[in-house]
């Protein structure tokens, strides 16, 4: 796979409680095609997971490749997609902003005050995972989620990535998860 995946996952104590969790896929390519997806699960959403995209096959491609392995709350595949729009404004290097819409709902995600941005070297193996990740990380000190204009309460913690000062809110792209050569999906 390759494409973005941009996170916000806020908490009201630094992050020893995670209230609000956003996962947002822009997928150029994989063996589903390509697409935008994003999965949430927050008080917004009634602690609800809830999945968008405007190519389900890439959602589900998504919950049972990556997802069962990053949260396994995302990879339920009886979950329903909902068909949504997504744009982009902005850029890393003052403010982005990804919007979601659907028929009823309108999402808005916002990252500002960035950290320096750095690359994230995960090779197959790293993290007990089977899979890779390769993907430059512009972490924002500063992040909220509007759905259908209430607003997320909580804010974003710092984190390490390694050495790398990093965030719980941070724009991953030129993102690429990875295989081991010659292993086939699970």
């Amino acid at each position: 796979m390759t494409g973005e995946n941009s996170f916000i996952r806020l908490s009201p104590d630094g992050g020893r409680t995670q209230t609000h969790r956003f996962s947002h896929w822009r997928v150029l390519w994989c063996p589903a095609g390509a697409g935008h997806v994003l999965l949430a699960k927050s008080s917004l959403t009634g602690d609800a997971v809830r999945i968008y995209s405007d190519h389900e096959p890439v959602a589900r491609w998504l919950q049972r490749e990556i997802e069962s392995l990053l949260f396994p709350a995302f990879a339920d595949p009886a979950l329903p997609v909902a068909k949504a729009e997504f744009s982009r404004a902005g850029s890393a290097d003052f403010k982005a902003v990804e919007t979601i819409r659907t028929a009823d709902t309108l999402i808005e995600m916002v990252w500002r005050e960035f950290l320096p941005p750095f690359v994230l070297n995960m090779p197959p193996g790293s993290a007990n995972r089977p899979i890779g990740v390769f993907s430059t990380f512009f972490p924002a000190r500063w992040a909220q989620v509007a759905f259908n204009n209430l607003v997320a309460g909580g804010k974003p913690w710092p984190e390490k990535r390694g050495e790398r000062e990093s965030s719980s809110a941070c724009l991953a792209w030129s993102e690429t998860w990875v295989r081991p050569a010659g292993s086939k999906p699970g």
